[in-house]
């Protein structure tokens, strides 16, 4: 599988006790190559996690690949930020949107709500992986 990783599969991977654990271990049993992320996921999933080492070592291990520079996006992720203001959407999750018109890849997340809503490039469903619902 390949894909962009939001910082609920990160957190559930990392955490035995998440609700969505098991989905996120069989998720990182399909992965073919670094799922690619953001510097403001991995900081949410850091926090969430209670240690940013943790987070950062699944980036040296390949699990994870660091791909998206802000400061080449700005004006972009600006524009989703005002677009979809009503919904207060935080920085992980423009830069996401923002990557998945960029990579033309599924977002990996536990965030149904919000990402059913997001769309990439004006009007196009942004594909999404998340856990099965209970």
């Amino acid at each position: 599988m390949k894909g962009i990783a939001d910082t609920g599969l990160i957190v559930a991977l990392l955490n035995r006790d998440d609700r969505h654990h098991k989905w996120a271990l069989e998720i990182a049993r399909t992965v073919s190559e670094p799922l690619l992320t953001c510097e403001a996921v991995l900081s949410e999933a850091g926090f969430q996690v209670g240690s940013l080492q943790w987070v950062l070592g699944l980036v040296r291990e390949g699990f994870l690949k660091i791909a998206f520079d802000l400061s080449r996006n700005f004006e972009e992720v600006v524009a989703l930020a005002e677009r979809y203001h009503d919904r207060t959407p935080d920085l992980a999750d423009l830069c996401l949107i923002r990557m998945s018109e960029i990579h033309d890849l599924p977002v990996l997340t536990v965030d149904e709500k919000d990402f059913r809503v997001y769309r990439r490039n004006g009007r196009d469903v942004i594909p999404i992986v998340c856990p099965p619902r209970i």
